[in-house]
């Protein structure tokens, strides 16, 4: 059969053709093909749904990944088609591929989670499919595609407080932290890592787990300090929410890390939510919350109280660099001692990121 000669009448005839399992295979090729960059023909595919959806639970791998494949290009960039696929039930064959021991498949079903995770209205319905758990362990064992589809799924579904939940179950912190070391701290990976992390702590278990990890605090530490914009932004929000709910318990955690000049430098260049939180977290660590009277801790205070006395809206860059050499001077605690030490350590190589990281995949 010469597909990419029929015509959308005959295509919809075979994907109804319950009888001729190859012509299906054969149909569902051709709706891939025809939806990759159409609207048009996505809207024109949309009755195909039904049927594609129960070639998922054929026992043929061909016809699942054919339907897949299918499907996922019909949802891109189609909130109602987003829904009825969903509703015609499609969740439980996709999430029995994320456990898939082909890898193919398994990036094919997160890459179709992660583009029906952008529908404004199925998040509630995706958490609850039993989806999550799954990908938290993509996090920790699947391929380096499939892991970073997996966060952007992850980031989509956090919206939903309900979800937020079911995340937090499966401990993803360490995972998340491990993504944050190995990434580029630039890449929208660990954007959207920070990003969900920011989001979690506001969680007692996960401040806990953040701060029992190693270098768990640190690692948002270099994002706060080498991120992008939007990255940096939600690093110091992760710090911020933290010291703003137990300012004794995670204020020397913090400071530990050698956060200081991170933050002085986002008050200058940070974006404007970003100025706010570093400076409103450089109050919240001015000060020790315990009667301290060692000179040292003493000294950095007055001189970080005098910094943040002097930074506003319109602080310079070189004023700031001028008051972090005056900072520098001076013995930070185990945060100065913590820096010496990272400055002799070797960090690994970023990882290449090669993913897509918007909220739906590239079309397949």
């Amino acid at each position: 059969m010469d597909s990419h000669h029929l015509t959308a009448t005959a295509i919809l005839h075979l994907i109804h053709d319950d009888y001729n399992p190859s012509s299906q295979i054969e149909a569902a090729k051709e709706i891939r093909r025809l939806t990759k960059t159409s609207h048009h023909c996505r809207r024109q595919f949309s009755s195909a749904i039904r049927p594609l959806v129960s070639m998922l639970c054929s026992q043929s791998p061909e016809a699942n990944e054919a339907a897949l494949l299918a499907l996922l290009n019909l949802a891109v960039k189609d909130e109602t088609n987003k829904i009825r696929i969903v509703e015609a039930g499609a969740l439980q064959p996709i999430v029995s591929f994320l456990q898939s021991m082909d890898s193919n498949m398994q990036e094919h079903a997160v890459a179709a989670i992660v583009t029906l995770s952008a529908s404004l209205v199925k998040k509630l319905a995706i958490g609850a499919s039993g989806s999550i758990p799954f990908l938290i362990k993509i996090l920790n064992h699947g391929s380096l595609h499939s892991k970073m589809d997996a966060i952007v799924a992850l980031s989509n579904l956090s919206t939903e407080p309900d979800n937020l939940t079911i995340i937090l179950q499966s401990n993803p912190v360490p995972y998340l932290v491990n993504i944050l070391k190995t990434s580029k701290k630039s890449s929208k990976i660990s954007e959207r890592c920070i990003s969900l992390l920011e989001s979690l702590v506001e969680f007692e278990d996960a401040r806990v787990s953040l701060t029992s990890e190693e270098g768990g605090v640190l690692a948002v530490v270099e994002i706060l300090e080498s991120g992008s914009h939007q990255s940096r932004e939600h690093a110091v929000g992760t710090l911020l929410t933290m010291c703003q709910i137990d300012r004794c318990k995670y204020r020397e955690p913090i400071l530990q890390e050698g956060v200081i000049p991170g933050l002085l430098e986002l008050t200058v260049q940070g974006t404007p939510k970003a100025r706010i939180n570093a400076h409103t977290l450089l109050r919240l660590l001015r000060e020790s919350p315990y009667k301290r009277p060692e000179l040292e801790s003493e000294t950095l205070e007055n001189i970080l109280s005098n910094i943040i006395s002097q930074i506003d809206g319109e602080e310079q860059c070189g004023n700031a660099k001028k008051m972090l050499a005056e900072m520098v001077q001076v013995s930070m605690e185990q945060s100065l001692r913590h820096l010496q030490q990272r400055a002799l350590v070797c960090t690994p190589s970023d990882l290449p990121i090669t993913a897509s990281c918007t909220s739906e995949v590239t079309l397949k």
